[in-house]
């Protein structure tokens, strides 16, 4: 079964977020997971367990290295492999 998420980053407090959205691309890409990078966001296919380390692991980087922010996490139904 893969899990499926989509994220939405949104920076409140940057005067560039196109710099800050590609960090977080950067970021992501570390992790062994499928990425679809979306005009306003970004959908992360992978192991279920894989997944929910990424979410928060990158919800703890985002909240020592940005400012204000948000972070949308929509999880869709699984897929069956």
């Amino acid at each position: 079964m893969k899990t499926i998420a989509q994220l939405t980053f949104i920076p409140l407090s940057s005067h560039n977020p196109t710099e800050e959205v590609q960090e977080l691309l950067e970021h992501l890409a570390q992790y062994d997971v499928h990425i679809e990078v979306g005009y306003l966001s970004t959908t992360v296919i992978g192991d279920t367990e894989q997944i929910f380390e990424l979410i928060r692991e990158t919800y703890d980087m985002l909240s020592l290295e940005k400012g204000k922010f948000r972070f949308h996490i929509e999880l869709l139904s699984p897929e069956l492999e």
